[in-house]
């Protein structure tokens, strides 16, 4: 994996180890500088969360147990983190074990290799085809890097830019800790919506990444340890099952790794 020094946090801020146990409702950071962030914002709300938004360094002094990167613009997204002095921050938390959680852009953002389709024609790159392909070709997103993947930007062409599908988890999503909130929640369901928005295209994957949902064979949703990844936009659905494992996974790290 490409290799980034990673920086301090805020000297004040309350940064959050891998294993610290969250409060009863956990906390969940949602980067507000693009995308559908009310979104991610109100299905986190409905499974029993609190949220704030990050929108500014100062912000970064909040306690958070997880991180939620939204679709928008990747190059605009990363070029405002580094503007506004959070993605130093930011890159050392994850890369320390903060859960968080990339739709669409913040899967780019999060992703160790990305591309772009020329001339935005669709492309037939194998998944687990790591070979360089005439129709990629680099471009500037400089992101955190830190998800054992290659994306291609815009990867299914100008004409399948966005729609719609479905398709099943790759395992079955796990509950929810107890709680009220969780309680009240109606069961997963076993096939899950897809809103694709200029989708990303994940091409190649390390063998330590997990595929959580698949499309004709495809990566759709995708985890590495502490990172997940969606292709599409659970939030632009009424489907909370991405979530689920998402706050799943925050549940049974603190469980692991007790706060001493």
């Amino acid at each position: 994996m490409l290799g980034h020094a990673a920086a301090p946090a805020l000297a004040d801020a309350p940064t959050p180890a891998a294993g610290s146990a969250p409060a009863a409702a956990p906390t969940v950071a949602v980067l507000a500088l693009q995308g559908a962030f009310i979104e991610h914002e109100k299905k986190l709300a409905k499974l029993g969360c609190r949220t704030i938004e990050l929108r500014q360094r100062a912000d970064l002094q909040q306690h958070f147990d997880a991180l939620v990167l939204p679709g928008g613009e990747s190059t605009v997204q990363a070029k405002l983190l580094r503007e506004l002095d959070m993605f130093d921050d930011l890159q050392a938390r994850i890369a320390q074990g903060l859960p968080v959680l990339g739709t669409c852009a913040g899967l780019i953002l999060l992703a160790e290799h990305v591309h772009s389709a020329s001339d935005g024609r669709t492309l037939a790159t194998s998944p687990s085809d790591t070979s360089a392909d005439p129709n990629h070709s680099a471009t500037p997103v400089n992101g955190f890097r830190t998800f054992p993947i290659t994306v291609v930007r815009n990867g299914y062409g100008r004409q399948l830019g966005s729609f719609v599908a479905k398709a099943k988890l790759a395992a079955h999503t796990p509950p929810l800790p107890s709680s009220a909130a969780a309680d009240s929640l109606t069961a997963p369901a076993k096939e899950i919506p897809l809103v694709f928005i200029r989708a990303p295209r994940i091409t190649a994957t390390s063998p330590e990444v997990q595929t959580l949902v698949a499309l004709d064979s495809e990566p759709m949703a995708v985890r590495f340890k502490n990172q997940f990844g969606c292709t599409f936009h659970p939030e632009l659905t009424d489907d909370d099952s991405i979530y689920r494992m998402f706050l799943n996974h925050l549940h049974m790290t603190c469980v692991r790794e007790p706060k001493n």
